[in-house]
């Protein structure tokens, strides 16, 4: 069934200026139900490279990732928006947002005063040196000044605001001149290192210690990381580690598995690409890639995790693909949704070119599994698999899709898509 709700706003200006005043807002990831299996029919297109973040601000979506191009929901106008652009949640319609940003951004975050901080692999924001984190108005596009960082160099894969704090997580390991490997926390007005928090990562022999992804529980007194690191505080913690964040340091919990110490293919310094919490924050589920080479081992897995008790955990449940990526996870109470280039869920004894297992289940990917079994549900839109889902964003309109390729549902969506409530 096609939606035509908006056809008549869609049809338009295509390019409007964002509203003035519209305060900020923190995407709610607990939905009702699960999502519509069949896509809106009026966001935009983003017509090449990827797409690799979301971020609501306001009524406002900002897409981050590494493309040039974008055009309307009908595909009548096309616009030249590089790395970084906006459109109304509602109703599609392409905003004027267009800061100018040199290399791809990886990350986004809501900020206060109707701002978005913008993290990535970037050397300057609208020809002013701002090296790998910035933050600018979602009204005009303009650069804040006041927000003062300085990475030494690297980029910024991950980042999360609460209240006046900003998290960080990359590739850096000084942030304004202080050493902070990996992950810092930042005064979300001015920039400036906290400089009570630093989670100590280290990764001894490998090439090169970073924090992959991270994320803040809703009470924000978690933070839950991972990537390539071997300890924390001088603790082993082996590509995933648990701080408490409530008060004024990074204190690193008790909480630990051993399940991501087992290499998977040579050359993956972390197979751990994304995590998310659960809309209460009692569990978190990873999504992971490695190329699979048992049933026993969590590559190329998404796993659940309960996170309230302190000591060494197992997975409460593992969803393996056989053999294909995940790198995007989505909780939203009754599903958990798993985006990569798998080819099948429920398919543990399958391997990569040889066909499913017994008992997998056709999910080209994207699909959606149960938080209690993390057995595949019957959600199962499709989409054409690419490299994979690399941003899910989850709002009171539905779930957003961020991605490399533009069939969605199967119709034409380029690289970004909403499903629905």
């Amino acid at each position: 069934m096609r939606r035509r709700l908006l056809a008549a706003a869609a049809a338009a200006s295509v390019v409007v200026p964002v509203l003035a005043g519209a305060l900020p807002a923190m995407a709610d990831r607990a939905l009702p139900a699960v999502v519509s299996t069949d896509p809106v029919d009026w966001t935009p297109h983003v017509l090449d490279g990827t797409v690799w973040a979301l971020a609501l601000v306001g009524d406002t979506v900002v897409v981050g990732g590494a493309f040039t191009k974008v055009a309307d929901a009908r595909r009548q106008t096309t616009l030249n928006r590089k790395n970084v652009f906006a459109f109304g949640l509602h109703d599609g319609q392409i905003r004027t947002f267009a800061p100018q940003v040199d290399g791809a951004v990886y990350s986004l975050a809501a900020g206060g005063d109707h701002t978005v901080y913008l993290g990535g692999a970037f050397k300057s924001v609208n020809g002013t040196s701002q090296r790998g984190v910035a933050r600018v108005s979602v009204n005009t596009g303009e650069r804040l000044g006041s927000f003062s960082t300085r990475l030494n160099w690297g980029d910024v894969r991950a980042l999360a605001t609460r209240g006046d704090r900003l998290y960080m997580g990359g590739t850096f390991s000084a942030v304004n001149g202080v050493g902070r490997v990996g992950l810092a926390r930042l005064n979300a007005n001015t920039g400036a290192v906290d400089q009570g928090f630093d989670a100590r990562l280290t990764g001894p022999g490998l090439k090169r210690t970073r924090v992959e992804h991270f994320d803040v529980s809703p009470d924000g007194r978690k933070l839950i990381a991972v990537g390539a690191f071997l300890k924390a505080a001088g603790a082993d913690r082996t590509q995933i580690a648990l701080f408490d964040v409530g008060g004024p340091g990074a204190v690193l919990s008790g909480w630990y598995t051993d399940a991501y110490k087992p290499p998977c293919m040579k050359g993956f310094d972390t197979y751990l690409r994304q995590v998310k919490f659960a809309p209460d924050g009692s569990y978190a589920v990873v999504a992971a890639t490695g190329r699979a080479s048992s049933a026993q081992k969590l590559c190329d897995s998404a796993a659940r995790f309960e996170t309230g008790s302190a000591g060494r955990h197992n997975p409460t449940w593992v969803q393996r693909t056989g053999g294909d990526s995940l790198y995007a996870v989505a909780v939203t109470g009754p599903a958990v949704y798993l985006g990569g280039h798998q080819r099948w869920f429920d398919n543990p004894y399958g391997t990569d070119g040889n066909g499913p297992g017994p008992g997998a289940v056709s999910r080209p990917g994207i699909g959606a599994v149960s938080p209690n079994t993390g057995k595949a549900l019957p959600w199962n839109p499709t989409r054409s698999r690419g490299v994979g889902v690399r941003a899910f964003l989850v709002t009171e309109q539905g779930l957003l899709v961020g991605s490399d390729t533009d069939q969605l549902g199967r119709e034409y969506h380029g690289r970004v898509g909403l499903f629905p409530s």
